[in-house]
């Protein structure tokens, strides 16, 4: 079995691409009223784009890693409600995730979306980073497919192995 590649992502390399996935949805011209991200990894993809497009912001919150350096894939979890702070959901919907691995939580989120919110929704179109070729789903949008499908190390995991007292020491103050 051949060894896992992996990419390294700097924070400047993750801001150009979630720009040019920005730009790609609008050179699509597909019209949208709606963006929801996939917490944790499509915050940041999502509050980006949400600024861009002056479009509401919707979080379903999703979770199925965890383990050592959280790189086990577990059972996938989802929140009971999307977080939002409009009365109601809007009917273009443009989900967004910072990538897809094996594919099922985009599919799956698609499928918790038309089960809670379906007889809203008019149009769901889809947009990650990076699209893996080991996905059992393509979505709509994308910036970089992956045919190796390495494991991608982001700039925020430092956040994931660093705890408060570690940042503090880094910092010179006293850690109690």
């Amino acid at each position: 079995m051949a060894e896992q590649t992996e990419l390294y992502v700097s924070w400047s390399d993750y801001h150009y691409l979630v720009e040019q996935l920005a730009v790609q949805v609008y050179r699509s011209g597909w019209e949208f009223n709606q963006i929801i991200c996939i917490a944790k990894g499509g915050l940041r993809v999502g509050d980006t784009l949400c600024r861009l497009y002056d479009y509401p912001l919707a979080i379903l919150s999703a979770s199925s890693y965890g383990g050592s350096k959280n790189q086990v894939r577990g059972e996938l979890k989802f929140s009971q409600h999307l977080a939002m702070t409009t009365e109601r959901l809007g009917d273009r919907i443009l989900l967004l995730d910072d990538l897809v691995d094996s594919g099922i939580s985009l599919r799956e989120s698609i499928y918790w979306l038309k089960q809670n919110y379906g007889s809203q929704i008019q149009d769901l179109r889809t947009g990650v980073l990076w699209y893996k070729a080991c996905s059992v789903i393509e979505p709509d949008y994308y910036v970089e497919y992956l045919s190796d499908n390495p494991w991608i190390h982001q700039p925020f995991e430092y956040y994931e192995q660093t705890t408060p007292a570690q940042l503090a020491q880094k910092y010179g103050f006293d850690v109690p």
